[in-house]
């Protein structure tokens, strides 16, 4: 399945019934006066987190919802039946932003949590509603209220406690399945991870955290090498960083060097992210003997003068990723939770072939061919 994590929705609430005009007629009651009832309210529009749902690729294929408007008024006082209400299921982790203000509605975190998106319209009073003393027989009646309208956008950010940094080959989903379940693609070229990929790793009984995989970035991200920085954001949420680092590139390229070019790419996207707390894990020891491989790692640590954790390990033969495991799961109580998303670090560009085409498209129009 293609993952989708930004989309573009319309959606629309029903519009309240009308109130109405009616009198009461009955025989040997010749003055019955008004009876006429209100009109049923119109159905609201609700996002619902789902826990099974991992991509927003259902909304390529329907952009437009509505829910259903209120059944007028009657007489004999009864009111008309309200709309029903529509929910939207979308994953875990979604960002709801109101299109044409880029206001965040909310951040739908938890599975079963929902998000009034689109309030239903008031039905209207019945002509009941107006008798007076000087007014017995009122003809007026109120219509229904319409109902909201909005465009929306929706962004996921994949929900995890720890997020894998680094260069292409680096050895990220090596690593994510050796620790965890998780089988992402693994091979021997670059860019083999085209998506988040999440990762439950299991410490012990009933302790665990969330590691996500995200695409390699290279040298010029930011300004759209490569894959560019398109997947930094589902990095947001997490409250650690591993950045990864190969100890013997195939292009013979500095290890050092390499972690610095990142570093530069991490705080042109986000300083905040880039200040997050961020561990050093060198990957690929088995390459070398014991000695060697431990006399790389110090060089590569004295080369950074990097005063944080580092780790030596290798992720396909399983050495140190328990001890990395077991240090991460330690760490996590005594780190700052990840900060509130407030708004998008970057506003989707209508031309990335990611997005759907906005621009142009009316997506108000023609709601019967879409009930």
């Amino acid at each position: 399945m293609k993952f989708i994590d930004e989309v573009r929705i319309h959606v629309a609430s029903g519009t309240g019934g009308h109130g109405s005009l009616s009198f009461r007629r009955e025989k040997f009651i010749p003055f019955g006066g008004p009876d006429g009832g209100d009109g049923g309210r119109g159905g609201s529009i609700f996002l619902v987190a789902q826990a099974s749902l991992n991509t927003l690729i259902d909304f390529r294929y329907q952009r437009r919802y509505r829910a259903e408007t209120g059944h007028g008024g009657a007489g004999r006082q009864m009111t008309g039946r309200a709309g029903l209400d529509k929910e939207i299921q979308v994953p875990v982790g979604t960002l709801v932003y109101d299109d044409d203000t880029r206001e965040l509605l909310g951040d739908l975190r938890e599975d079963g949590e929902r998000l009034l998106v689109a309030q239903g319209g008031r039905g209207g009073h019945g002509n009941l509603h107006f008798k007076s003393s000087i007014n017995r027989a009122p003809r007026q009646y109120e219509k229904g209220t319409q109902g909201e309208e909005r465009n929306l956008r929706l962004e996921l950010r994949v929900l995890a406690d720890v997020g894998l940094l680094g260069l292409p080959n680096a050895g990220k989903s090596t690593l994510i399945r050796a620790v965890s379940a998780a089988r992402p693609k693994v091979a021997d070229y670059p860019f083999t991870t085209l998506y988040p990929n999440l990762g439950v790793v299991r410490v012990a009984t009933h302790e665990s955290f969330v590691l996500a995989d995200i695409p390699g970035l290279i040298p010029g991200a930011s300004e759209g090498a490569g894959l560019g920085t398109r997947f930094l954001k589902h990095l947001s949420r997490t409250r650690l960083l591993l950045h990864m680092v190969d100890m013997a590139p195939v292009d013979e390229s500095n290890p050092a060097g390499n972690i610095r070019a990142l570093e530069e790419e991490l705080l042109a996207y986000s300083p905040a992210l880039a200040q997050r707390p961020r561990w050093l894990v060198v990957n690929k020891a088995d390459l070398f003997s014991a000695e060697e491989g431990e006399m790389r790692f110090q060089a590569i640590r004295a080369d950074l003068s990097w005063e944080g954790p580092a780790f030596l390990i290798s992720a396909a033969s399983g050495a140190g990723c328990n001890a990395l495991t077991h240090a991460i799961w330690q760490a996590l109580p005594d780190l700052p939770p990840a900060p509130d998303p407030v708004q998008s670090e970057e506003w989707g560009d209508e031309e990335e072939e990611y997005l759907e085409e906005w621009e142009g498209d009316d997506l108000s129009a023609d709601w019967d061919d879409d009930e």
